[in-house]
């Protein structure tokens, strides 16, 4: 009868610590042990004053996709709203940001 209590009161114990590590972060709701969200650039734009600004930045993002942090940026360009050039620039920014992030990518590995 002791061995069936030890048994038990072990069992128990088991689930305690698996519930401890799924509160607190250990492990992922699949099972397996969660890394550190890892750092990765990526193209972005930003419109404020009038101004359209494309960037590559550095972030982290969780689970869900949502930016942790950012870590770091780079302006590729700054065109005006009322450009009459602004869709090429546009365009033209966002592909050379593209191609920095690319770069930057492997960079970093």
């Amino acid at each position: 009868m002791r061995f069936l209590i030890i048994l038990v009161m072990l069992a128990v114990a088991a689930a305690v610590v698996v519930l401890l590590l799924y509160a607190f972060g250990g492990l992922a709701a699949d099972g397996r042990r969660r890394r550190e969200p890892s750092a990765r650039w990526e193209a972005h734009t930003e419109s404020s004053d009038g101004v359209t600004t494309v960037l590559v930045r550095q972030v982290t993002r969780d689970a869900s996709g949502a930016v942790l942090a950012e870590l770091g940026r780079q302006t590729v360009a700054a065109i005006p709203d009322g450009d009459a050039d602004w869709e090429t620039r546009y365009h033209e920014a966002m592909a050379q940001a593209r191609s920095r992030v690319a770069a930057l990518e492997v960079q970093s590995r």
